[in-house]
């Protein structure tokens, strides 16, 4: 009866793992046999027996109680001196394949993607084989041993990557996306190239697409995108392995390198020495470098003056917040992206409500586009304050520029329309400035849309007013408040509370 049971029970564990992972740990280094109501698994090796124990005892249960139908039936593990002097290597699990709680995940860099291995049982690595889809996206393919193969899904599409064309342009961005696409067509043209903003400002896009431009025009062409953190885990598994000159030729020799979230380095010497080195071999052979930021080079102080410096000698841009417009703009195009047009009063209504960046945009064109799929509605600004709102609450107080406003007009005791005036008096002047700068703390506003709501401004006049504001926060300094004289910073204390009770 046991016997008869036996492949029952290998079918259902070769199912359950999948016919790789089956085919490695219970190949040829391993012997399972059934004695009444308990599964033996013998192993060639103390490791492998550990392994099995530690990782598959679960699974060889629930196969075993399953074929036997009896929830009593147990596993036992021991080692075998037969299949011990007749066992073969058997190679490190596939890093998808071990489980692991405590290493780094498996990082796909673009530019440096190796070919899918699988582990043969002889622990040597071949080439694995297309899986041909059947009608329901399966394949079934016959097993030597006689137990049937299990099916395998085709792999899930690999993520497109943005591109430059698809990149929405406006005066928050311009700057930054005619540097992009010069260096997309000329790499080394700008070099480096920094680019700087808060988050859901568009430059990951940007890196994204200068990748797929320049890979695009040249066949061959070596580019490599990838985050600091992954540089970082990649440098630091280099040092500890042995493998420094081959981490070394991979980034040194690249056309173009392209690193994000580069604030990520700071304080880590030992690779911002090794970053630094990269930086020079790269401007000193004219390979082009495209780095991104969340803050300018004046301002990433973790990184050392040296870092500093290299990236202020090339071409520095600066990505603000998409404004109303952009936003309005960023949301007709996602609709796009997923098949719908977005009315427009929809758009307006996700770009007015939905203010932190393009991520958060997208997120709410998703929801509107999955919600009218589900409910066969169409999308109107009904649905879209009923769909969004949940959000929308929960994603806590906005605070607007009219709102800014009708507080500093309060604490200021300041005729409403005095900030959007032309008017240049003194009180008026320094209530404008104090504006600006709670303007750029508490909203995602660009400079021109500030700018525009305060009187018609240019946005230098925005960033000349926040300097100047921050100014007087450092020197303490004291402004004519309502016939009286207090510091900046109690006079911020007011408006910002009566920001909070609204």
């Amino acid at each position: 009866m046991s016997k008869d049971v036996l492949p029952t029970v290998l079918a259902l564990l070769a199912k359950q793992l999948g016919q790789e992972r089956y085919e490695l740990w219970f190949g040829a280094n391993t012997r399972l046999t059934l004695h009444d109501n308990t599964l033996l698994v013998e192993a060639s090796s103390q490791f492998l027996q550990d392994w099995l124990r530690q990782h598959y005892r679960c699974i060889l249960e629930t196969a075993c109680r399953e074929a036997l139908a009896n929830d009593a039936a147990k596993v036992e593990f021991r080692m075998d001196e037969q299949l011990a002097a007749k066992s073969t290597p058997i190679a490190s699990p596939p890093a998808d394949q071990t489980p692991s709680h405590n290493g780094p995940a498996s990082i796909p860099v673009l530019g440096l993607e190796n070919p899918l291995r699988e582990v043969s049982r002889s622990g040597k690595n071949s080439p694995i084989k297309k899986v041909c889809p059947s009608n329901n996206g399966f394949s079934i393919a016959p097993h030597a041993n006689g137990l049937p193969a299990v099916a395998e899904h085709e792999p899930l599409p690999r993520r497109r990557f943005a591109t430059l064309p698809a990149f929405v342009v406006g005066g928050a961005n311009r700057l930054a996306h005619a540097s992009a696409q010069m260096i997309a067509e000329r790499p080394g043209s700008l070099n480096p190239l920094l680019l700087y903003g808060p988050h859901g400002s568009g430059k990951t896009h940007l890196l994204e697409g200068i990748w797929t431009a320049a890979r695009g025009q040249v066949r061959g062409r070596n580019c490599v995108y990838l985050s600091a953190e992954q540089f970082t885990t990649f440098y630091v598994a280099a040092s500890r392995g042995g493998g420094m000159p081959s981490f070394r030729r991979k980034y040194r020799t690249v056309d173009v390198l392209l690193i994000d979230d580069l604030q990520f380095f700071a304080g880590k010497k030992g690779t911002l020495v090794e970053l630094l080195h990269t930086i020079d071999t790269a401007l000193r052979e004219g390979r082009q470098l495209v780095f991104a930021a969340d803050r300018p080079p004046a301002e990433l102080t973790g990184l050392g003056t040296e870092l500093s410096s290299r990236l202020a000698s090339g071409m520095v841009c600066s990505l603000e917040a998409p404004d109303q417009s952009m936003r309005c703009l960023l949301a007709q195009e996602f609709g796009r992206r997923l098949g719908i047009e977005l009315p427009a009063p929809v758009a307006e209504f996700v770009a007015a409500q939905v203010t932190p960046g393009a991520r958060e945009i997208s997120g709410a064109v998703n929801r509107l586009h999955a919600a009218s799929r589900l409910l066969e509605c169409a999308i109107d600004h009904a649905f879209a304050e009923e769909t969004l709102a949940d959000i929308l609450r929960h994603s806590g107080r906005t605070v607007r520029l009219v709102d800014i406003e009708r507080a500093v007009c309060d604490v200021f005791s300041l005729p409403k329309e005095s900030l959007q005036s032309p008017r240049r008096a003194k009180p008026v002047s320094t209530a404008r400035m104090l504006a600006m700068w709670l303007a750029r703390k508490y909203t995602r506003a660009g400079l021109s849309e500030i700018g525009e709501y305060f009187g018609r401004r240019s946005h230098s006049t925005v960033i000349s007013a926040h300097k100047r504001v921050t100014g007087w926060i450092d020197g303490q300094s004291e402004i004519e408040l309502a016939h009286a004289r207090c510091k900046v910073d109690e006079a911020l204390r007011r408006v910002e509370a009566q920001l909070r009770t609204g």
